[in-house]
């Protein structure tokens, strides 16, 4: 599967401030950049930095009175699918320490607070078999409304409201995965057929060995994903995080699958 991206920002700064950009598609195994270019307007300050575990790169500016950005790409997506469904999960002592983290609680994933009702649901189930009740429990006691949540919205607040976008979905997948015991991690992914068409969320599981991605939004599938970074939730991997007041003017994002 080839995807072509096209990503533009706009937004006003009143004042000095320091950004976090993450919007490009991150070179890795699974994933070829075929041709990438970003345009920004002039900056005070610009540094790449690591993401989230190497999984892409980040991009500190320093701005002021207007942010424009503009992002192509192409990108082959490379990687080796297999059904979640059928693959074994690890016991936790048998668990690779970089995995350890998407296993405890974070700040929009409390799972310790989800431990008896996944038990009371899907105790009986193992591995990615679980897994897969999980997402399908989440595709269908949750409704798509956007505009329904906001920066705030946990897995709770989700879990009890039974609506949310597609961050909200990872969230709650993410949750439920981990106080079940399996690693699971919030993952940032360009895919075509994306309604609204936007930065995209879904949750990234590991099992079998390896890290597999889900949406319980059914939006997108794992052979059409490209992974812009990864997380223990949202807040790690934002396509924009401002140290300081913005304001949107504009943003689009469109992705479209290629011949070939």
């Amino acid at each position: 599967m080839r995807l072509q991206i096209h990503v533009q920002l706009d937004y006003g700064l009143p004042r000095v401030c320091d950004l976090l950009l993450q919007i490009e598609a991150a070179a890795i195994p699974e994933q070829r950049i075929e041709a990438s270019q970003l345009d920004l307007s002039p900056c005070i300050h610009f540094a790449r930095v690591p993401a989230q575990d190497h999984i892409g790169e980040r991009i500190w500016l320093r701005k002021e009175g207007q942010l424009r950005v503009d992002y192509r790409a192409v990108v082959s997506i490379e990687r080796i699918v297999r059904d979640p469904a059928t693959l074994p999960a690890l016991p936790p002592h048998r668990l690779p320490g970089e995995t350890v983290q998407y296993l405890l609680p974070s700040r929009y994933c409390p799972s310790h607070q989800f431990t008896d009702f996944v038990e009371s649901q899907f105790g009986a189930l193992e591995g990615g078999a679980k897994l897969m009740a999980m997402r399908d429990w989440v595709a269908g006691h949750l409704s798509y409304v956007p505009g329904s949540s906001h920066s705030e919205t946990n897995a709770i607040d989700t879990f009890h409201g039974g609506q949310g976008v597609c961050r909200d979905y990872a969230h709650l997948l993410v949750t439920l995965a981990r106080a079940g015991e399996i690693p699971a991690r919030f993952a940032s992914v360009y895919a075509p057929g994306v309604n609204p068409p936007d930065f995209h969320a879904v949750a990234e599981v590991f099992l079998g060995g390896e890290w597999h991605l889900v949406d319980a939004t059914g939006m997108a599938k794992e052979a059409e994903m490209a992974k812009i970074g990864i997380g223990r939730d949202s807040g790690d991997v934002a396509f924009l995080t401002a140290f300081g007041p913005l304001m949107l003017n504009s943003q689009s994002v469109a992705v479209t699958a290629l011949e070939g």
